[in-house]
């Protein structure tokens, strides 16, 4: 049984995650042959205070709306 962790920033709606968790899973279904059911997707989301790189917090990097379209 196939398990996927999506690490992303929060702030994507409910409608945004179920759309990526159907997708998901069926791709990762069709791909390894196994039954949809099989997978189960994790969703971890991190406020972009707790979120670096290259030595810098996202929310001074970028910006709170940052990687939202548009942005």
């Amino acid at each position: 049984m196939p398990v996927v962790t999506v690490k992303m920033a929060k702030g994507r709606s409910l409608e945004v995650k179920r759309r990526l968790v159907a997708e998901l899973t069926k791709v990762i279904a069709d791909v390894l042959d196994v039954k949809p059911e099989w997978v189960t997707v994790l969703l971890e989301e991190y406020d972009r205070e707790n979120w670096a790189s290259g030595g810098n917090l996202h929310i001074d990097q970028f910006g709170e709306g940052y990687g939202r379209r548009g942005s």
